[in-house]
C-alpha cells in the first residue's frame, strides 16, 4: 500500500516536471549553438582533451546564474528587464542600456544565424548567398506556426535538444574516444599555452551569454498563473529540477562536441579550426553518414537558436521600455540587421565567420549587463521575498561573475591590441 502511495506521487511528481519543462528546455539551446561548435571543434583539435575542465566550469556557471534568472521571473512574477527599468526609472538611463542589450542580442543572433547558413550550404550544396536568404526565414515561419500556442514551441524545443544529443552520441560511439583522457582532463585543470587560453576565454564566452540570462526569467514568469505563494513554491522547486536536469544534458553536448573534435582531428588534423573546415574532414575519416549526422545537428542547433535570440530580443525590448511591440515586426527587423552584414560579407567574397570575432568581443562586453544587475537583485530580499538568496548561493555566483569577467576582459584585451 505504501509502495503503491509512493508511485502515485513519483507519478504525478514527474507529470508535473513535464508540464512546467520549457524554460530551460528553450534557454539549453545558448549552450549548445554554433558558438559552442566553433570554440569546442577548435579547443578539442589543437589542444586534444585538456580544455574539457573548461566546458564543465562554463556549464556549471551557466546553470547558477540560469537559476537565478528563472527564480527572479517565479518569485517577482516579472522579467529581468522589466525589473531593471523599474531600478533605473529615468529615460537617460533606461535608453542606453537598451541599446546596449539590443547589441547583444544581435550579436547573438548573429552567430546563431550563420550557423544556419553554413549548415544549408553543406547539407544541400546551396551557395552562400542563397543559404543566407533562406536562413532568414527559419525563425518567421517557426514562430508563425506557434505564434497562439506557446507550449507548441516548447514542444519543438524536445525535438531540436533530442536531434542534437542523439546526433552526438553517435558521433561519440563513431568516434571512440579515450575514456581515462576524457576522465583525467575533466577534473585536471590545465592550460598547456597562450592559445589554449584564448579558447578557454571563447568556450565560456560562448555557452555564458547575455540573451539567456534576460529570457529566462520572462519564461518563467509566463508559468504563473494565480500568483500565490503556494504556486511559487511549487514553481521554483520545478525550476530547480528543470534546470539541472536540462543544463547537464547541454553540458554533456557541449563537452561531447569537444570529444568528438579531440578524438577525430588532434592526432594527424590539429589545425582544423571551423565548422566548415571539421565537415570536409570528418566525411573521408568516418564516412559520409557520419558528415549528414553532424551538419543535421548544425543544422537544428542554428534553427533553435536563432528563436531562443529572437524571443530574447522581443523580451528586452518589451521589458526596458515598458510597452507592447508587434511581434512579427520585431522578428523580421531582428532577422534583417545580421542578413545585410552577412549577405554583404559573401558577396565581397569574405568569410562570413570572420564577422563572428567582432560579434563574440560585443558579447563579451555585454555580459555584465544582465550579470551583474541578476546576482544583486536575487540576494535583495525587498525583491525576493522568501526567494532571496542563500548566503553561499550568492558568495558562488559572485566567484563564477569574477571568473567570467576576468576571462572575457582578456578576450576583449588580447582582440583589439594591436
Amino acid at each position: 500500500m505504501l509502495s503503491q502511495r509512493y508511485l502515485l506521487a513519483k507519478k504525478q511528481s514527474l507529470l508535473k516536471l513535464f508540464l512546467y519543462t520549457g524554460p530551460a528546455l528553450i534557454v539549453s539551446m545558448a549552450y549548445m549553438d554554433p558558438g559552442n561548435f566553433g570554440t569546442d571543434i577548435a579547443g578539442g583539435a589543437s589542444q586534444n582533451y585538456s580544455l574539457l575542465w573548461v566546458v564543465w566550469l562554463s556549464s556549471a556557471m551557466a546553470m547558477m546564474l540560469q537559476y537565478l534568472s528563472g527564480k527572479i521571473g517565479i518569485a517577482t512574477g516579472k522579467s529581468l528587464p522589466e525589473i531593471i527599468r523599474e531600478k533605473l526609472r529615468k529615460k537617460i538611463y533606461i535608453v542606453p542600456y537598451w541599446l546596449a542589450a539590443e547589441a547583444a542580442a544581435a550579436a547573438t543572433d548573429l552567430a546563431e544565424y550563420l550557423g544556419t547558413v553554413i549548415a544549408l550550404n553543406l547539407l544541400f550544396g546551396i551557395p552562400l548567398i542563397y543559404a543566407a536568404i533562406f536562413g532568414a526565414l527559419d525563425v518567421i515561419l517557426i514562430l508563425a506556426f506557434t505564434t497562439r500556442k506557446f507550449r507548441v514551441l516548447e514542444q519543438m524545443f524536445i525535438l531540436f535538444v533530442s536531434i542534437i544529443s542523439f546526433g552526438f552520441l553517435y558521433e561519440v560511439f563513431v568516434t571512440k574516444p579515450d575514456p581515462s583522457a576524457i576522465l583525467y582532463h575533466s577534473v585536471v585543470p590545465m592550460i598547456a599555452n597562450s592559445n589554449a587560453l584564448l579558447l578557454s576565454v571563447g568556450i565560456i564566452g560562448a555557452t555564458v551569454m547575455p540573451h539567456a540570462l534576460f529570457v529566462h526569467s520572462w519564461l518563467t514568469k509566463n508559468k504563473i498563473k494565480d500568483k500565490s505563494i503556494e504556486e511559487k513554491r511549487v514553481l521554483r522547486k520545478l525550476h530547480l529540477t528543470e534546470n539541472v536536469v536540462i543544463l547537464t544534458v547541454a553540458g554533456m553536448v557541449n563537452a561531447a562536441i569537444m570529444i568528438i573534435a579531440a578524438a577525430a582531428f588532434n592526432a594527424h588534423y590539429s589545425n582544423v579550426a571551423s565548422i566548415s573546415d571539421a565537415y570536409k574532414t570528418f566525411i573521408p575519416l568516418f564516412g559520409a553518414g557520419a558528415g549528414i549526422v553532424f551538419v543535421i545537428t548544425l543544422l537544428s542547433s542554428g534553427i533553435s537558436s536563432s528563436v531562443v535570440g529572437t524571443l530574447a530580443g522581443q523580451t528586452i525590448m518589451e521589458g526596458l521600455l515598458g510597452t507592447k511591440v508587434n511581434i512579427w515586426l520585431r522578428r523580421i527587423v531582428t532577422r534583417f540587421i545580421n542578413v545585410i552584414p552577412t549577405t554583404i560579407a559573401i558577396s565581397l567574397g569574405l568569410d562570413p565567420l570572420n564577422i563572428l570575432v567582432y560579434s563574440q568581443v560585443i558579447l563579451s562586453l555585454m555580459i555584465p549587463l544582465p550579470m551583474i544587475p541578476l546576482v544583486l537583485m536575487t540576494r535583495n530580499k525587498a525583491i525576493m521575498g522568501e526567494f532571496v538568496n542563500r548566503n553561499i548561493t550568492t558568495i558562488i555566483s559572485i566567484i563564477f561573475v569574477g571568473i567570467i569577467l576576468a576571462f572575457n576582459s582578456y578576450l576583449v584585451i588580447s582582440t583589439i591590441k594591436p
